[in-house]
């Protein structure tokens, strides 16, 4: 974030301060917030040129300058997405803004079209026995389960990998020798896995604990029936923003009340509301955690990912939640897996 900081400008800076942060911030471009620190457009060396020569001084305001309808992409656009914004509008950088319009890095188009090799490590939790799939389930573990005819897991893996992560653990326990002969290595999908096998039920976080070289850099873990196109790299890069120390991504979810509600101030009607819709944020089974959580993992005991946040929240140390909009669906049921593979082609 440091480097995108340099080519700031607030909206009524002077062209003088302007030619100063695109020269110094070497993107060819600066970033223009207003006093809340949104984006509100953007200014090039271009746009500075034409309005010297309509008569502008160094002194004069970028005000009149600045493009006001810049294209943006949000932390919830997927790669694809950006990629095909940046080439239809022909520019080079693409600002990503959180939910609240505010700057959280720069992507470039070049680095957008090649894919690196990234150190953070995802965490697939593939242990669960899979009951509410059966008969399914009675012979392949769940992540093995065809969707769109390959393993859902691998489905996973593969977009992980598509954003440069590559280093895998499985962890790993009904049916585990088929997960291993299926995946080995990892190689034939140009990954690294390794594997950690749990003997008992341990939870979404006390599995964590079972890894024996554990990640120097914050981490994804992520539950191995879950299909979603979700960002990776913006969900790392919003959680690292952010300075969290476990960020959970959270799925709104609509209930609507099957009646109508009465509010009453003792025996009087007051209001009538007819079938409500209520509105909650749940826990889609995604997360992205620095290495400090390890001090809270005990040593192979039950310990899921709530009860790491809440206990991380009682020492009033940073959690935060990363809405997602894109496609997630949770392969718990049959009716879920009956939906995943109508949507499988359009979606993936």
């Amino acid at each position: 974030m440091q480097k995108y900081k340099e080519i700031l400008l607030h909206k009524q800076a002077t062209i003088k301060k302007a030619l100063e942060v695109i020269d110094k911030g070497a993107m060819r471009i600066a970033i223009v917030l207003d006093d809340n620190e949104r984006v509100v457009g953007t200014l090039t060396d271009g746009d500075i040129r034409r309005g010297l020569l309509h008569g502008l001084t160094l002194d004069s305001s970028i005000e009149d300058l600045y493009f006001k309808e810049p294209t943006l992409a949000t932390i919830n656009d997927s790669k694809e997405l950006i990629v095909q914004k940046a080439i239809r509008k022909q520019i080079y950088q693409i600002p990503i803004i959180d939910n609240d319009g505010k700057l959280v890095k720069i992507e470039d188009l070049a680095n957008l079209l090649k894919t690196n090799a990234k150190k953070n490590h995802v965490i697939l939790m593939a242990g669960g026995l899979g009951t509410r799939l059966r008969p399914l389930t009675h012979d392949v573990p769940k992540p093995l389960l065809k969707v769109g005819n390959k393993p859902i897991l691998e489905t996973i893996i593969e977009n992980f990998a598509k954003y440069g992560f590559v280093n895998i653990t499985i962890s790993v326990n009904y049916k585990a020798d088929m997960i291993k002969e299926h995946f080995g290595d990892g190689s034939a999908l140009g990954v690294n896995i390794d594997y950690i096998q749990e003997t008992q039920r341990l939870g979404t976080a006390g599995a964590l604990s079972l890894i024996k070289d554990r990640p120097q850099e914050p981490f994804f873990v992520m539950n191995a029936d879950l299909l979603t196109n979700v960002n990776f790299e913006h969900l790392l890069d919003f959680h690292s923003f952010e300075h969290s120390v476990a960020t959970m991504c959270v799925r709104e979810y609509d209930y609507q009340v099957p009646y109508g509600v009465i509010q009453t101030d003792g025996s009087r009607i007051t209001a009538i509301e007819e079938k409500p819709v209520h509105k909650f944020f749940v826990n889609a089974g995604i997360y992205v955690l620095s290495p400090q959580v390890f001090e809270y993992i005990p040593k192979e005991e039950f310990y899921d990912m709530p009860t790491l946040f809440e206990d991380i929240i009682k020492d009033d140390l940073k959690t935060i939640s990363f809405p997602i909009h894109e496609y997630w669906l949770d392969i718990g049921r049959m009716s879920d897996f009956e939906q995943a593979q109508t949507e499988y082609g359009e979606i993936f």
